[in-house]
């Protein structure tokens, strides 16, 4: 079983509205209405994916309840804290005309300190009986910034395995905590270690990754446009990996890291090999692209994408291992 973790859930709707112009008013050509929230997004690639899951979090209000019924609705499991105030609603418009996209997430609700050890004794519960728990996306108002680590810390005691998918100061505290794996695109690796890395050259790359690893976290992955690049424990040491796929024009781009970092834990929890969850994620995030709805893939054709994932491994010096 997994476990996946969204302290921040929300309803999420996506508007195409074709050459959005701001202070003009417009009409949308397609619309849709998801539960939403990183954790959220990877539980449904993972039910979609046929991998046993279960979201937790925190939902309040009506809007919570809407969480609730939506995600029953897609027949993923949930085990959500209910809250005092409201969860939150955000709007995605993307303009097909240019593949800009434009998101306006609201901050969420005010979580009291009993509201938080509520849940803190919910998930360890739950995760008595589970593989994996991956932590993603932001934390409400009222939420200390440290506590994905204190909670790391409590499942690193139980054995186990942790994947984070977070940003900023709530990323830096996680990996001090020594997750398992973290899954951070370019922009937020860069926020990670404090400076911009320098190209996309192999020793560049592997550089990038040992700056992050050094931080605290077992694995890193780091998402790129045409993939990723990662680096992963063996039996010697550290593997560097980078995974590329043939781009195409995306479709509706939300979401695309919360479906790879569910297409490597579901791989992982299989127990494929590391190139294997490298191509699994890749064409997860691949897929998803090219669907409305964060988080939506089709198997079959993650399966046919996978295929189409180049993995090669990167030489990296034994002693920065």
């Amino acid at each position: 079983m997994i476990i996946t973790v969204t302290l921040n859930a929300a309803i999420d709707k996506t508007l195409i509205v074709p050459n959005f112009q701001p202070g003009r008013r417009h009409r949308t050509v397609e619309q849709g209405t998801l539960p939403g929230g990183k954790g959220v997004n990877v539980a449904r690639t993972l039910k979609r994916l046929g991998v046993p899951v279960i979201a937790t979090g925190f939902q309040g209000g009506p809007t919570g309840t809407r969480i609730v019924e939506a995600l029953t609705a897609e027949q993923v499991l949930s085990d959500f804290v209910r809250i005092r105030e409201e969860s939150r609603t955000n709007t995605a418009l993307l303009d097909p005309t240019n593949g800009v996209q434009t998101e306006i997430n609201e901050r969420g609700p005010q979580v009291t300190e009993a509201e938080v050890e509520l849940f803190r004794d919910k998930l360890l519960y739950l995760a008595s009986g589970a593989a994996i728990v991956v932590f993603a996306g932001s934390l409400p108002r009222g939420v200390e910034p440290t506590l994905y680590g204190d909670l790391i810390r409590d499942l690193r005691a139980t054995g186990v395995t942790v994947a984070v998918d977070a940003e900023g100061e709530v990323l830096q505290h996680a990996v001090r905590a020594s997750p398992a794996v973290i899954s951070p695109n370019r922009r937020e690796a860069e926020e990670l270690v404090g400076y911009e890395f320098s190209g996309d050259a192999d020793d560049e790359l592997i550089d990038a990754l040992d700056a992050v690893r050094r931080l605290g976290p077992q694995e890193a992955l780091i998402t790129l446009p045409d993939g990723c690049a990662a680096a992963l424990k063996d039996g010697q040491g550290t593997k560097v990996q980078r995974a590329r796929i043939p781009q195409r024009e995306a479709v509706a781009p939300i979401g695309a890291g919360d479906a790879f970092l569910a297409g490597f834990v579901a791989a992982r929890y299989q127990g494929r090999s590391d190139a294997d969850c490298l191509r699994y994620a890749v064409a997860c995030g691949a897929d998803s692209t090219q669907r409305l709805g964060a988080g939506v893939v089709d198997a079959g054709e993650v399966a046919r994408l996978s295929d189409m994932v180049e993995v090669a491994e990167l030489q990296v010096d034994s002693a920065a291992a």
